[in-house]
């Protein structure tokens, strides 16, 4: 896997686990990682202190929780957490979600623990 001339289908994609909170990576343009996850559930507060997070709904809902607001997510919605501030993903029922991240970006940033992916795999 990699980059490449290959057509993505996501569905195809998020059909090949059932985990959640584990992101895989299904492509790259220039530097950023394109990953996709399946979230249900709280996840942990974190933040990423150099880099912006992409989010995308490919199907399902999910709130986007920060200290002082929540911002309600769909499918076909698309929201950036800006770098520095703190957030966390919660999802009432699972969620498929595509990020846009630089390479190498944990999924838990400055939080760390055991639901951090420090190496996803290609999908």
């Amino acid at each position: 896997m990699g980059k490449g001339l290959d057509v993505v289908t996501l569905a195809e994609k998020f059909a090949t686990f059932s985990e959640h909170w584990q992101p895989r990576i299904v492509g790259q343009v220039n530097d950023l990682h394109i990953k996709i996850a399946k979230i249900e559930g709280e996840f942990v507060w974190h933040s990423h202190a150099d880099t912006d997070e992409f989010f995308l709904v490919h199907k399902g809902s999910f709130v986007m929780e920060y200290r002082d607001r929540k911002v309600a997510l769909k499918a076909g919605d698309i929201h950036v957490v800006p770098k520095g501030v703190e957030h966390r993903p919660v999802a009432a029922e699972e969620c498929e979600i595509v990020m846009i991240e630089p390479a190498g970006t944990l999924n838990t940033g400055d939080a760390g623990g055991e639901r951090t992916v420090a190496e996803p795999e290609w999908v």
